[in-house]
């Protein structure tokens, strides 16, 4: 008896149709539009890079100059 209703890929079609979802993903992912920053120019300028203790810590394990 054979199973009505079942869709069999070979392994061609399996690669094209990964290859079509693939595109149509990449395609739908370039779509969307551009968002603006949201932080000021203040925000921007700002210090981001702060010494804490594990900064420290790997500095001095490294030995890195101070």
């Amino acid at each position: 008896m054979k199973a009505q209703g079942k869709v069999r890929l070979g392994r061609r079609q399996f690669f094209r149709m990964l290859g079509v979802g693939t595109a149509a993903g990449a395609v739908g992912s370039l779509a969307t539009e551009a968002m603006a920053d949201s932080e000021s120019n203040d925000e921007k300028r700002k210090p981001r890079y702060k010494e804490t203790d594990e900064v420290k810590t790997y500095y001095r394990v490294n030995r890195y100059p101070r």
